[in-house]
């Protein structure tokens, strides 16, 4: 059995990987934005270890998300999960400061990677929007370029690659990987999405507590169950390096390496 905690859990996606793996025999501890939504992800799945609350959007609210991790002890695994879309009207600035998109889905993974009890598997949620895309870090909070939400997302899922590659580079003693669940009828796919709402799940499931060899790999990049090539332009150490130094001196946490 595998303890494993898994961000923006309380419906969607991460919900059903969290269901996926109590089924499995596996203990997970859920995450919910604030208090009301814990409440109903108690309810709809009450065999859950627990939740934990927090705005990932928030600097300090995110660091209260770990603080909250590490007390309830060691974590074989962390998925992460959360994260939000390019349907957003406009660029939409947090209490920091910062573009909305790339708080919760690039920077908020960054601080929990660095504050949580180092576990044994780190799986972080990317798109196939990241093929293509250019990280385009001279620019990282879109204050010199007109605002373009698609774009925004793109770059974020790209740079969860860069972080996961350089989290296996820095921690070979962790298997850390990324994912693309497919463009599924989620609230942030849409319902006319088309990809098997079955399979986009599963993925991240496996390899949190797979015992099979496929699973127990590192700086990889997988979509369905199977590895497939993440965008070449991720792989560029210095690329990947520069990524981690602009979120360490956004969020003034540094990740041992």
């Amino acid at each position: 059995m595998s303890r494993i905690f898994i961000t923006g859990s309380s419906d969607g996606l991460g919900l059903m990987a969290a269901r996926l793996l109590i089924e499995q025999g596996h203990a997970v501890v859920l995450h919910a934005r604030n208090a009301a939504r814990a409440e109903d992800a108690r309810t709809v799945l009450p065999q859950a270890q627990g939740v934990v609350t927090g705005d990932l959007a928030s600097l300090e609210a995110t660091r209260g998300v770990a603080e909250q991790v590490n007390r309830l002890g060691h974590f074989d695994a962390v998925i992460h999960n959360a994260g939000v879309g390019y349907r957003e009207p406009g660029r939409i600035e947090t209490c920091d400061g910062l573009p909305h998109v790339f708080a919760i889905n690039v920077l908020a993974p960054y601080v929990l990677t660095a504050l949580i009890e180092k576990p044994s598997r780190l799986v972080y949620l990317s798109s196939g929007m990241h093929h293509g895309t250019p990280a385009n870090l001279d620019d990282i909070e879109w204050t010199q370029r007109r605002w373009n939400g698609s774009l925004a997302y793109a770059e974020s899922k790209f740079m969860d690659v860069l972080l996961a590659l350089a989290v296996a580079r820095y921690w070979p003693d962790v298997l850390s990987n990324a994912l693309e669940p497919g463009w599924v009828p989620t609230k942030m796919g849409g319902a006319s999405a088309p990809d098997d709402m079955d399979k986009a799940h599963r993925t991240q499931a496996w390899l949190a507590a797979s015992d099979d060899d496929k699973a127990r790999v590192s700086g990889r990049y997988f979509f369905h169950l199977r590895e497939r090539s993440c965008d070449p332009a991720a792989r560029d150490e210095a690329m990947q390096d520069r990524l981690i130094g602009i979120c360490e001196r956004l969020s003034g946490l540094r990740i041992d390496r």
